[in-house]
């Protein structure tokens, strides 16, 4: 009987890790040290992070802190207050067919561009090594979230170690030498940002600032691109001591120096003077040197093996609660490289597709702690002062995708620091509401930064509406709120967070909506997200009314927000007003290409396999275009998936992997796989298109963008996977080329926990965990079968 009890418990328990995966399937490796940013290897706690490029004669490590943005709290007031006042006569433009004089009204209702994401700086290790290395290797290992690096010389094994602790707030370094010679380096810190370096005390520190403004690199070289003003900039501070060495040490001016040692162990902390996105973070900032030497003190009172289990221990209550396979074990034991080289010549490696997955949940976790900033553009990790669209966040896509897989992947968590950042955009977009479209709620553009901004980009006029006037960011971004709630059914947080965030959406949405011609409500303007097309008369523009994203958005956002108002028994006057505007939203239109048309009329357009895929919101993530209620508005969104074609950024593949599985068809979702998973190689990060991955797996764009890594990993799962019907359906998009393999800890809408194994492309086993209770209907190969659950109990599923 107690055997039965403890299987039992260590079965159901909700917070037990599942079942792990061998080590080596876990694992990035490499034969030689990285030689751009694109090879190196990502450490993070979502605060603080590092790239590790594992040299021999040098280590460069770089750095950067989460909160290190240029910039200050914005004047949302200020910006454009006087914008609202093109709003009518766009619209008067609009429904006279005058698109070329809405385009050209449009630059009227734009602001400035969003500050930048910084790179704090480098810390470089310089070795005293003599002789060539041999039997060198440099790896990830992803279940713990530590880097080794290993080689020899002159019959000494060297051996660093490094990891970046959540518990202590510290980067952690131990480095090793066995054999007869010892360590001996020195270290010190560099930063592309204005900074200063001293070494005193056996102390290593690096003060600087971040500029107080930055334009977006595709701007080009224009003047005053970076301006610095050390008075008024964000501070940061980086303090590097020694917490054990068997050698001797000591610090000059700007380095810090261990000689004859066999070990050294070093604590790196990082903190900036950021202390929310309405504080200025120089005169309201946080004392950044304060709790730097805070965090590493702290930490250096214990002792390395203290340090490491505590974020070992920390790290894995995440990242174990899921385990995958799918086959081709035997390629584990290939380097990296090799295997990406493989699979690029066509060869199988579906080892290599469970390893993608599970380091997507490994970047989100390294990437987006709980009570931290959400991912960014790049994640967390940045060497650029004009990084990439200034690794900000980019709200048509790219921002929401990196949250994609976050709830299916068991790491609800890491979904938090979204809604928070969701809380602070509300505040100034209820101000960007009332000065651009004279609207109640709140509003948030195509781009935002940490400080919340939410005005349309383009510098007052500068930039083109397909990109710069779209404000459905805070429409698309709501919809995560109540994802959130259907995978978790948590009432309090539904009450106090989502559903207050919701509504100032909902009512938005209600002061924007206009009338067409025809009685239906239409978004006017309105654009498909740098899309153009092609009118009848051949003008090629980007303003129109009534575009097919901002509805499907718009009509996901509201039935969202009706389920959440019904669960809490809210509202009911508002509930029937955004009724009836449901009711009159302009339908889907199937175009006279069997598609589902983009625009309000059945244009062209410009470009027919542009990367974007907006218009196909109300299929993946949105569900109100499903193969199962809605079967011949399913057939147009595979029509205009034929149309699109896989190939594109890589963000944009990972879309269409997402919509494939949807769709349910396997091979085509696997062919976006394969396309996701090319291998770019070196020296890419100049290119601007064809997707793939980098060699340490990041998402290419290319440049690296690391919502390829989210919005693949979430489209596997989706192959897998599916609760957004109504049912959890098992295995819905499978591939031929997945013929066997396992998954444990999915996660599906109502909380039910899925583990599960198929051979021979036919389920053998099933079983799921119900966190909370309720109703659960199963369906597998077109049976469907309904359980009634209790809260923190296991059933079976025989098919």
């Amino acid at each position: 009987m107690k055997a039965k009890i403890l299987f039992f418990y260590l079965s159901c328990v909700l917070f037990l890790p599942a079942l792990a995966q061998e080590n080596k399937a876990l694992k990035l490796w490499y034969t030689k040290p990285a030689g751009q940013f694109e090879e190196a290897l990502p450490l993070g706690n979502g605060c603080l992070g590092a790239m590790v490029y594992g040299g021999i004669t040098q280590e460069r490590i770089s750095l950067n802190e989460a909160t290190l943005w240029s910039g200050k709290p914005i004047d949302a007031a200020n910006i454009n207050p006087n914008a609202h006042k093109y709003l009518q006569p766009i619209r008067d433009a609009l429904f006279a067919e005058d698109y070329k004089k809405a385009d050209s009204l449009q630059h009227f209702m734009q602001g400035p561009y969003s500050e930048a994401y910084m790179p704090l700086g480098y810390l470089f290790f310089n070795f005293d090594h003599k002789g060539e290395a041999s039997n060198y290797k440099r790896e990830l290992d992803i279940q713990n979230a530590i880097s080794k690096v290993t080689y020899q010389i002159d019959g000494t094994t060297y051996m660093r170690e490094t990891f970046v602790s959540n518990p202590d707030q510290v980067v952690i370094f131990r480095l090793t030498a066995t054999g007869k010679n010892k360590l001996n380096f020195t270290t010190h810190f560099n930063s592309k940002l204005i900074a200063k370096s001293q070494g005193k005390n056996k102390l290593l520190t690096m003060k600087g600032w971040a500029p107080v403004h930055t334009e977006p690199n595709y701007r080009g070289n224009i003047p005053n691109a970076v301006v610095n003003d050390t008075l008024n900039a964000m501070r940061f501070t980086s303090a590097l001591r020694v917490l054990k060495t068997d050698g001797q040490q000591s610090a000059s001016d700007t380095t810090l120096r261990i000689s004859n040692a066999t070990e050294a162990i070093l604590v790196l902390s990082m903190a900036t003077s950021f202390n929310g996105f309405d504080k200025h973070p120089a005169r309201e900032g946080k004392d950044e040197t304060a709790l730097a030497n805070r965090y590493s003190k702290r930490a250096s009172r214990k002792s390395y093996q203290k340090l490491k289990d505590a974020h070992i221990k920390d790290f894995r209550e995440y990242f174990d609660r899921v385990s995958i396979q799918l086959g081709d074990t035997q390629n584990e034991e290939l380097e990296t490289v090799d295997r990406l080289n493989r699979y690029a010549t066509g060869k199988t490696d579906n080892s290599l597709i469970a390893l993608f997955y599970q380091y997507s949940r490994y970047l989100l976790i390294s990437s987006s702690s709980p009570d931290g900033i959400p991912a960014n553009l790049q994640g967390l990790w940045n060497e650029s002062i004009r990084p990439p669209w200034s690794s900000n966040y980019t709200t048509n896509i790219n921002a929401e995708m990196n949250y994609w897989g976050a709830e299916t992947g068991n790491l609800s968590e890491m979904h938090k620091p979204l809604f928070s950042f969701i809380e602070r955009l509300s505040k100034t977009g209820a101000i960007t509401a009332k000065n651009y479209f004279n609207a109640g709620g709140w509003v948030c553009n195509h781009n935002s930064d940490i400080w919340a901004m939410t005005n349309p980009v383009g510098d007052s006029g500068e930039g083109d509406p397909s990109w710069a006037n779209w404000p459905m960011g805070g429409v698309w971004l709501s919809t995560h709120l109540w994802e959130h709630y259907a995978f978790n059914l948590d009432k309090k947080y539904l009450k106090k967070q989502a559903y207050p965030l919701m509504k100032g959406a909902v009512q938005f949405c209600l002061d924007f909506l206009t009338t067409d011609q025809k009685g239906n409500l239409v978004t006017a303007p309105s654009t498909s997200p740098e899309n153009v097309y092609i009118t009848d008369k051949g003008y090629r523009g980007q303003t129109l009314y009534g575009s097919t994203a901002d509805l499907g958005m718009i009509r996901e956002l509201f039935v969202d927000y009706l389920k959440s108002a019904a669960v809490l028994g809210l509202d009911l006057d508002f509930q029937k007003k955004v009724k009836e505007a449901l009711e009159k939203i302009y339908p889907y239109q199937v175009g006279k290409d069997g598609n589902l048309q983009e625009w309000y009329h059945d244009w062209k357009d410009q470009d027919p396999r542009h990367r974007h895929l907006s218009h196909l919101f109300a299929a993946y993530p949105g569900a109100s275009i499903t193969s199962s209620a809605t079967p011949a508005l399913a057939d147009a969104v595979r029509r205009s998936l034929q149309i699109r074609t896989n190939d594109g950024t890589g963000w944009a593949i990972a879309w269409r992997i997402n919509l494939w599985a949807r769709m349910q068809n396997g091979e085509r979702a696997y062919d976006a796989v394969k396309k996701l998973m090319r291998f770019v190689g070196k020296d890419a990060a100049i290119k601007m298109g064809g997707g793939g991955v980098y060699t340490n797996l990041f998402g290419a764009h290319p440049p690296f963008q690391i919502d390829g890594n989210f919005g693949g990993g979430a489209g596997i799962a989706e192959m897998l996977l599916q609760s957004h019907q109504g049912y959890v359906e098992l295995l819905p998009a499978l591939p031929v080329e997945w013929q066997s393999g396992s998954i444990k800890g999915f996660v599906t809408r109502g909380g039910f926990v899925v583990d599960m194994d198929w051979k021979a492309g036919k389920l053998i086993s099933a079983k799921v965990y119900s966190r909370n209770g309720g109703t659960c209907e199963v369906k597998y190969a077109g049976q469907l079968k309904k359980l009634d659950t209790k809260a923190k109990r296991s059933y079976d599923i025989n098919f």
